[in-house]
């Protein structure tokens, strides 16, 4: 079961042990959420993925540090390999389907090459986290290597590995039909939940140069209303203030959301009549979100792994020139805030929270204001093409390699004798 992972759920699964063990699950990502890595110390170093911890479903400092990354981006090198015809693949063949989706995470008889590769039964995802893990800790992400000893470090790859194959068995255990969802789906979900309500509710102090503020948006709301005589400049600051969660953060998120909401229900219902009974007809929905939140995924995944080359490169060699180009890195304005170490909080002038000032990484990273878009329409149009671009690459690979592409959908209402009524007619 451990290498095979688990089987497919024989019979239908109560729809009470479905919601017992989704919320196993979500309870053990959690815990690992709040639970720091061992044998860390205080770092100077910037965070390569500050930006990017919400979608990835990451907590820095925690068994979570990798968040569903490893899953990920084993998913993207192996659409890369089938791709570029490395590996053979026939997509129209559901048993290569079904290899080339387990060989993202498991040891199966792919090809020669990958048994050989896997032969000791370790999973493709658990390699890309082990590289993953084994970089954080020797450039420095949890302090200098020297100072935590040979020990400590392979101590904190060890807890990372180990923490990617709970979440990888976790994933398995929802797709299997055990569960309700995707795991990474359901991890994201709560990641960004998790994340809105804290900036929305969250009763900490901060001090960034202005006096102690409550970091949560609507408490700052209800305090600065109450504390301050004038109550326009009051309403001013809680809806616009700058480098803390404020009110209009939290209404656009709103607005984001209902707009998905409403956007997911749109579909083109192809109508469909079987050969096979007489007067069965039905309708096969093609959603407008046809991919979900896929392509997405992938893309954050593609641009996580840049940003974490580019920065820690940046450290150790910034005048090469190769590096400069894939991005140069300066100190952010903005906030930084680790639930794990709440003591650590400080203004961002004061970290060295970075972000990318020019280079490929600059212009793979979104404007993070209004403003910055206007004055910036070069960057803000390279970044709005390479999103574009690349989630319709990653979609269409997507289509392919899952079975839901044309062709895919075509013969399998063929062998469910099932024809489409506008094409006969």
């Amino acid at each position: 079961m451990f290498l095979g992972f688990l089987t497919i759920a024989c019979g239908q699964v109560p729809f009470n042990q479905k919601v017992l063990w989704t919320a196993v699950t979500l309870l053990i990502f959690l815990v690992c959420s709040q639970v720091p890595l061992y044998g860390i110390m205080s770092s100077d170093s910037s965070d390569p993925l500050y930006w990017l911890r919400v979608i990835i479903a990451s907590n820095r400092g925690t068994l979570m540090e990798l968040g569903i990354t490893p899953i990920v981006t084993s998913g993207m090198i192996m659409q890369l390999l089938a791709g570029a015809n490395l590996i053979d693949v026939d997509f129209s063949l559901k048993e290569d389907r079904a290899l080339f989706s387990g060989a993202q995470k498991c040891d199966h008889r792919f090809s020669v090459f990958l048994v050989f590769l896997l032969t000791s039964s370790i999973v493709f995802a658990l390699i890309i986290s082990l590289g993953q893990a084994t970089v954080y800790v020797l450039t420095g992400l949890y302090g200098q290597p020297k100072d935590l000893g040979a020990g400590v470090c392979l101590l904190l790859i060890i807890q990372l590995i180990v923490a990617a194959l709970i979440v990888i068995l976790l994933d398995e255990l929802l797709q299997k039909g055990y569960g309700l969802g995707s795991g990474i789906n359901l991890f994201i979900a709560t990641n960004i939940c998790e994340s809105i309500v804290w900036k929305a509710f969250s009763p900490t102090t901060v001090n960034i140069g202005r006096g102690s503020e409550f970091e949560g948006a609507i408490v700052a709301l209800f305090h600065l209303l109450f504390t301050w005589h004038d109550k326009g400049r009051a309403l001013r600051e809680a809806f616009w203030r700058e480098r803390l969660p404020n009110v209009m953060n939290l209404i656009s998120t709103v607005l984001i959301f209902a707009i998905v909401i409403y956007l997911q229900g749109f579909r083109i219902e192809i109508p469909v009549k079987s050969n096979k009974f007489r007067g069965q007809r039905g309708t096969y929905p093609i959603k407008l979100f046809y991919t979900s939140n896929m392509p997405i995924m992938l893309q954050s995944a593609l641009t996580s792994n840049v940003f974490m080359l580019s920065q820690m490169l940046s450290l150790r060699f910034p005048s090469n020139l190769f590096v400069r180009l894939l991005g140069v890195w300066e100190v952010s304005l903005g906030f930084t805030f680790s639930r794990v170490y709440a003591n650590l909080i400080q203004p961002m002038e004061d970290s060295p929270q970075l972000r990318a000032a020019s280079g490929i990484a600059y212009y793979m990273s979104p404007p993070h204001t209004v403003k910055e878009a206007i004055l910036d329409p070069i960057h803000t149009g390279i970044y709005i093409i390479f999103i574009i671009s690349a989630c319709a690459l990653f979609s269409k690979t997507w289509i392919e390699v899952s079975g839901s592409g044309p062709r895919d959908v075509a013969r399998q209402l063929k062998d469910q004798q099932m024809v489409n009524i506008m094409t006969v007619a």
